[in-house]
């Protein structure tokens, strides 16, 4: 069990965990479309995440990071080696899986990645000082849903349309909606843990601007809705059980852990093995 425990944590801090989510959100889209998976496509998303939060973390950078009260701070520039390491693995394979997807796919990845730059980068005018979405009152959760619709829905699509398969527009629409929902559910519970960090930050965040237990119900709210809307959606039944169940799985960790106590910091990114999860999920009924 403990060993089990050093995994999850080394998988949090080395931004594995994120990247496979990333991965497997994108293999979840090739099943929703009911098409083999692009396993070049799925690569370049998990490498390209595995990257952008790399950079991430070393734009932020604190200016005694070993003296951090943060422990993933600290475990990350104690052992800032692994961090390049994973660069360096991962820009392999990008280069190597660029080369197997089309040009349009490669700019539309481009896209991608200046649309999650301006995340950080402060390059908009706010309260007469420049910021990046993520300084934007209650804009932070909303971008970070659109970058990953972008990387996981449309770029399997735009791939697909280049070789000539289209995916009917309300399956492709149904995705895009249910996907975005899915992702700011899965990313409120790090904005309500993170209250009092982004509050000494200056981060107006939406748990900042509705107050935790009205964020907390919103979650709760957005994953009724969510499982609503899949009912509803033009996909296979196989496929809505499959969803349906990661949303009871989904409750039932926010029920049970990561909004019952404040003492366990990491319960947090349960919500990031739960894109990992309904990937697993759908994949399993898909074979019965």
């Amino acid at each position: 069990m403990l060993f089990l425990r050093k995994i999850f944590y080394i998988s949090i801090y080395t931004n594995i965990l994120i990247a496979l989510a990333a991965m497997a959100q994108c293999a979840l889209t090739y099943i929703i479309f009911e098409r083999p998976i692009n396993w070049s496509i799925v690569l370049v998303e998990g490498a390209a995440t595995l990257l952008l939060y790399n950079f991430s973390l070393w734009w932020s950078k604190p200016k005694n990071p070993k003296e951090s009260k943060f422990a993933r701070t600290r475990w990350i520039f104690n052992n800032e080696w692994v961090m390049w390491l994973n660069n360096v693995i991962a820009l392999a394979i990008l280069g190597y899986c660029l080369f197997h997807i089309h040009r349009y796919s490669f700019l539309f990845l481009g896209f991608i990645g200046i649309l999650s730059l301006l995340y950080g980068m402060p390059l908009f005018t706010f309260h007469d000082r420049k910021v990046g979405f993520r300084q934007i009152p209650g804009a932070k959760i909303f971008h970070i849903a659109l970058v990953w619709v972008c990387s996981s829905v449309i770029l399997p699509y735009v791939e697909l349309l280049n070789i000539g398969d289209a995916i009917d527009r309300w399956v492709l629409v149904a995705l895009c909606v249910l996907k975005f929902i899915f992702l700011i559910i899965c990313t409120l519970p790090f904005d309500i843990r993170d209250i009092q960090q982004d509050s000494y930050y200056h981060l107006r965040t939406l748990p900042n601007i509705l107050g935790e237990q009205k964020a907390k119900n919103l979650t709760y709210t957005l994953l009724l809705l969510h499982s609503i809307l899949i009912l509803v959606a033009p996909y296979l039944l196989w496929i809505k059980l499959g969803l349906i169940l990661t949303n009871i799985l989904i409750y039932t960790l926010l029920k049970l852990a990561v909004f019952k106590t404040k003492d366990h910091y990491h319960y947090a990114y349960l919500l990031d093995g739960s894109l990992v999860l309904q990937f697993l999920i759908v994949a399993l009924f898909s074979i019965w």
